[in-house]
């Protein structure tokens, strides 16, 4: 086994105490069966709120730090091309030899950014908690047109640099019911 491997962290859960061990350290936190909450966030729930955090701490370290209420579609946008450097999915420029090719066969020094469903499932759940937390739904920079055009933009390229089409599903028309013709049925008439 090697040596660099960081010790696991261990979790144990018994009836009145919680304790977890990490790295030899032990916290315990002593409830009693009952106290512990039978109901759970939705895995939705935690993460808009993860967003909303990480979105309210870039307002409190933007320069000047900025105020929700002063937040704008142009600091959304500003926001969004920060994260951009933690971005997992390549996008292919103009110019590289792969640029419309789904699967590329080699590797390119093409940048990596944050990938449009991912950033359109953020504004979604950030626009949601700016009105859970208070915000006019008039007045939510999340929704603003900017916002809107700046994802449709990121769409766009993204489909044309991964030669990955984009295009909205048409609904299929349901085929009209069977009519119910009164000669046609095979009981006779009552009388």
């Amino acid at each position: 086994m090697n040596s660099q491997i960081p010790e696991m962290i261990n979790f144990t859960l018994t009836t009145d105490t919680t304790a977890a061990q990490v790295s030899g350290s032990i916290t315990s936190v002593s409830s009693p069966p009952s106290a512990l909450s039978p109901t759970t966030t939705s895995r939705y729930e935690n993460q808009k709120r993860r967003d909303w955090n990480t979105f309210g701490q870039y307002l409190r370290n933007h320069r000047p730090p900025l105020s929700l209420s002063r937040c704008s579609g142009a600091h959304v946008l500003e926001f969004l091309r920060y994260l951009d450097q933690f971005g997992k999915t390549k996008v292919h420029t103009p110019l590289c030899p792969f640029y419309g090719h789904p699967s590329p066969p080699a590797p390119c020094p093409c940048p990596l950014r944050q990938a449009w469903g991912s950033l359109d499932a953020l504004i979604g759940r950030l626009r949601a908690a700016y009105e859970e937390n208070g915000g006019k739904p008039e007045a939510n920079p999340f929704g603003a047109r900017a916002v809107r055009l700046y994802l449709r933009e990121v769409r766009d390229s993204q489909a044309k640099a991964r030669g990955i089409s984009y295009e909205k599903k048409k609904r299929k028309k349901r085929p009209p019911p069977p009519s119910a013709d009164v000669g046609s049925s095979s009981m006779p008439p009552p009388s």
